[in-house]
């Protein structure tokens, strides 16, 4: 495995540590309690154990893509704007598959307001994004397999 991957790996479990945190600390400030592993057990009827295997699973897959693939690598210059703007695309990303979830299986019900929990999610995925970006740093970026360089 080549620095490159191991430094995307390390920044998915970093970003999905930071991410979680963030989740358990929120509720402290009155946001709603979100919990995406037992979300994922619950609705996939599995333990909660895997969920959470699941959950890192899919911060280290965003990693990777904020590595692999040239959305972000020479369009915006500022490492936190990337981060801001993967977080916010993970974001949206992950609102849309759970409405496609949704669709296939039954999901939990919503305890607390709607808005409020897109409001905590939304932070939670662009501290994600920016713990990613500044793990990840430049230097992965310095190859040339990207054609998305701006002149």
């Amino acid at each position: 495995m080549n620095t490159r991957t191991k430094r995307t790996v390390l920044a998915g479990i970093i970003g999905t540590v930071i991410m979680t945190i963030i989740m358990k600390i929120t509720p402290i400030m009155g946001m709603p309690k979100m919990s995406p592993p037992n979300m994922l057990a619950k609705m996939l009827e599995i333990p909660i154990v895997v969920g959470w295997i699941m959950h890192f699973i899919i911060g280290i897959v965003f990693a990777f893509i904020y590595t692999y693939l040239c959305i972000l690598k020479h369009k915006i210059n500022n490492i936190w704007l990337k981060g801001l703007v993967f977080g916010i695309v993970a974001f949206v990303f992950a609102q849309i598959m759970m409405g496609i979830m949704g669709a296939i299986m039954p999901m939990p019900k919503m305890e607390n307001s709607i808005i409020l929990t897109m409001i905590n999610s939304l932070i939670a995925h662009i501290i994600f994004g920016i713990a990613v970006a500044k793990t990840i740093g430049e230097h992965c970026f310095r190859s040339e397999t990207c054609n998305t360089k701006t002149v």
